[in-house]
């Protein structure tokens, strides 16, 4: 997967605030920028020796003898011209320097954790937005595309700002929308819905192997996210991959939900996954299932297990797998830095008055949080350029966006503030411990991950009761999930041992080549018990993907 795409997914639950009202708001001065400015006037000489340097910095580009230059991975500024034209060679490093004096102000301000964050993330959709290659004519490959289309590329950019600007998300759009199809090109390993309630569909997968293990495994997707990430085009399917090693797989397919479903909460999504365990039991004869969930799919998976081991059934589960999942949301990342509580009560009382959180919203909030890649790189593109976006699987599946129920919305917002993963949750009225989950559990997390990331993750490790196996894929958020075998390029970490520092366990920890897929597979071949004869799907009701993810 190429990895200017890795983390364009489903987001933490903390984000679930801002996307009730959209990502200017997190743009706005806030009293964390008054205390960036106070901290700086408490230090003149820090600060006044900071902005002499960068008027000194400006004196040698002016005369042509800074040194300063981009990242040779920075894609913004690969353009000869950058460098060789010494117009637009000052003005790349005047905005360079610039951009390098605001995060060493913040740097010198000291801030606390939650106050640094904030004010990093204004600076740096700031500095994005203010980046040269940005504007038209300047950027020397709007240039260029001028002259050879006699301004065309402008024509046709200003048609695709008036398109993009249209209907929510209002974002440049990332995908070639027309060059797939749900059950045509993306969704197609064989399989039937087996089982259709209000809130989801369940798919079984057919046997692509003469036997198979006699455990199944249930695959619970993100609530905010349709679940053919886990099954997108042949080759590059987790779904896929799994069956093929012999492995029984069935997935919930959510269904989109609208005003008529406000009411649908935790509660409403523990029973069906509660329902689908006993749907996957009916079919395999099997008394366990390797249970295993992705993003805020993992939550709920691991609220489920807890309410099993609460309820005396913990042996209903062989196993547990969690994917991208924060269950300890202390300092997990921007998104929680983002969040306080008086924001969570006026987010949730938003989605209450529509009945539902709006998916598209959430799409323009994950955008925000990387405009360089997200934002502006399409800015130049669709608008300066004039072309339209890639085609490009993951991308269309994170522009098929879903709804959240409002009960949803504010259970998930009020477990993200209280932290109430690590103590106090209550689901079917139960108290959830998840230090009584004495089952097996394999975590993976991805070392670029932005929204959840990888060291909140790994406190997944002291929150469960038994034996985890924490892997660390080299990627970010999707592609820790879209890892197919045969990348070159693609490794994961490994530690035998579980210190209770992340940075620790990293310091230990040994790399693999490759996917961690197959090491994922032989650890629930590991679970999932003998092998036996591969029998056909009973009880169809229409052929995967079923009908609930083809609602818009």
């Amino acid at each position: 997967m190429n990895g200017d795409y890795d983390d364009v997914a489903a987001p933490l639950d903390a984000l679930l605030i801002d996307a009730a009202f959209g990502p200017v708001r997190r743009m706005l001065p806030d009293l964390s920028l008054v205390k960036l400015a106070g901290r700086l006037a408490a230090r003149p000489g820090t600060t006044t020796r900071r902005l002499g340097g960068f008027a000194a910095e400006l004196a040698r580009i002016g005369a042509g003898a800074s040194a300063v230059a981009p990242d040779a991975k920075d894609r913004r500024f690969t353009d000869p011209a950058w460098s060789q034209n010494p117009l637009l060679r000052r003005v790349l490093q005047a905005y360079l320097a610039a951009g390098r004096t605001v995060g060493d102000l913040v740097d010198d301000a000291g801030l606390g954790w939650r106050d640094d964050q904030r004010v990093r993330f204004l600076a740096e959709n700031v500095v994005q937005a203010l980046a040269p290659s940005n504007v038209p004519l300047l950027n020397p490959a709007s240039a260029k595309e001028a002259v050879d289309s006699a301004g065309r590329n402008f024509l046709r950019g200003a048609l695709n700002l008036v398109r993009d600007m249209a209907t929510a998300p209002r974002i440049p759009a990332m995908v070639d929308t027309s060059a797939f199809a749900v059950g045509q090109n993306l969704a197609v390993t064989p399989g039937a819905v087996v089982l259709r309630t209000d809130v989801f569909e369940l798919i079984r997968y057919a046997p692509q192997t003469p036997a198979v293990h006699e455990v199944p495994l249930l695959l619970v997707p993100p609530t905010i996210n349709k679940f053919y990430v886990l099954d997108l085009a042949p080759g590059r399917s987790w779904i896929e991959d799994l069956v093929r090693r012999g492995q029984q797989v069935f997935v919930l397919s959510w269904r989109n939900p609208d005003a008529r479903h406000a009411a649908w909460g935790l509660d409403t999504y523990l029973r069906a996954i509660l329902d689908a365990l006993d749907a996957v039991r009916r079919a395999t004869g099997a008394n366990q299932t390797v249970l295993t969930g992705i993003c805020s799919g993992g939550i709920l998976a691991s609220l489920t297990a807890g309410y099993l081991a609460a309820t005396g059934q913990a042996d209903r589960l062989a196993g547990l797998g969690l994917a991208v999942t924060v269950l300890d949301q202390r300092q997990a990342g921007v998104p929680a830095a983002l969040a306080d509580r008086y924001l969570a009560a006026a987010a949730t009382r938003l989605s209450r008055r529509r009945g539902y959180l709006d998916g598209r919203a959430l799409a323009e909030v994950f955008a925000w949080l990387r405009p360089g890649d997200l934002v502006w790189h399409y800015w130049v593109n669709n608008y300066l350029l004039g072309r339209p976006p890639p085609a490009f699987d993951v991308l269309y599946w994170n522009a098929d966006t879903t709804r959240m129920p409002a009960a949803l919305h504010k259970d998930f917002i009020d477990l993200a503030v209280h932290n109430g993963l690590t103590g106090g949750a209550t689901v079917l009225g139960t108290p959830v411990d998840l230090r009584a989950v004495e089952t097996d559990a394999y975590v993976v997390a991805g070392i670029a991950d932005h929204i959840t990331p990888w060291q909140s993750c790994y406190r997944t490790t002291t929150l469960l009761g038994g034996t985890t196996r924490f892997v660390l894929s080299t990627s970010g958020h999707i592609a820790a999930m879209v890892n197919p075998p045969g990348n070159p390029r693609a490794t994961y970490r490994v530690n035998p041992a579980s210190p209770a520092d992340a940075q620790d366990w990293l310091d230990g920890a040994q790399t693999v080549a490759g996917s961690w897929w197959p090491d994922f597979g032989d650890w629930l071949a590991q679970r999932c018990g003998a092998e036996t004869p591969a029998t056909a799907i009973d009880g169809a009701l229409v052929e995967a993907p079923g009908t609930y993810v083809l609602d818009r």
